[in-house]
């Protein structure tokens, strides 16, 4: 028999944003996009725990579904993983305060040429909460039709070595369940598709504004490190 565990209410299904008091930190390194830091961290028992991990300026994705129940995907290559992986259209946030719906258009017309007469929000989620800070929204696209990319857009780098397909809704559900797409962007997007298209809840997804309480969270995360890098600078002659 299963041990009796306290049963969460729907109201208490909900991630809660708190910060432990940060009282030391410092920066380990520095990259194009992300910082790695230490944090020392005080418990609500006292005690003090130091945590490493990456700062990340955030990030959307988009899983735009076609009327012929195909999905747009790219298939880009991974350095840290060592992969090829299928992918829909994704990028950064350039700023921290960007709009979210504006940056998943760009993304969209930028990898894959198209736009949509219709979007909301899909999922949001931490991709790794335990080692790094990145919050990703996930929009769901509709209507779409052919578009031009931004101007001034150029594909580099892995992008400029990336395929764009279709693939249909089914198929990429069962490559996801059967391990073969393994990118998180994908995974979370075409699994809460799925689950909204067989539970009759497309109609019922959230705006494409909807608020997106991590983004707050960090900001005011980063107002407290930020204390922090200003003590620790060197006095300008």
């Amino acid at each position: 028999m299963a041990p009796e565990f306290p049963l969460l209410t729907p109201a208490e299904l909900a991630d809660v944003a708190v910060t432990w008091p940060v009282v030391g930190h410092s920066v380990l390194g520095r990259g194009a996009v992300s910082d790695f830091v230490d944090d020392r961290v005080r418990t609500p028992l006292g005690q003090t725990m130091t945590r490493q991990y990456l700062l990340h300026p955030g990030a959307v994705g988009v899983i735009a579904w076609d009327d012929a129940d195909r999905i747009a995907v790219v298939r880009q290559y991974r350095h840290p993983v060592g992969f090829r992986l299928t992918e829909p259209p994704a990028g950064l946030l350039d700023h921290d305060h960007e709009d979210y719906l504006v940056a998943a258009q760009r993304e969209l017309a930028e990898e894959v040429g198209l736009r949509a007469g219709r979007w909301n929000v899909l999922v949001d989620l931490f991709t790794t909460p335990g080692a790094n800070q990145e919050s990703l929204r996930i929009y769901l696209a509709r209507n779409l039709a052919a578009t031009a990319a931004p101007d001034g857009f150029v594909a580099d780098h892995e992008e400029a070595e990336m395929d764009v397909c279709w693939a249909r809704r089914a198929d990429l559900v069962d490559a996801v369940l059967a391990g073969r797409v393994q990118n998180p962007t994908m995974v979370a997007g075409v699994l809460a598709l799925e689950a909204a298209r067989l539970g009759d809840r497309l109609e019922a997804l959230r705006p494409a504004d909807a608020a997106w309480p991590a983004r707050e969270a960090r900001l005011e995360r980063k107002a407290v490190l930020a204390a922090f890098d200003e003590r620790d600078e060197p006095d300008q002659a």
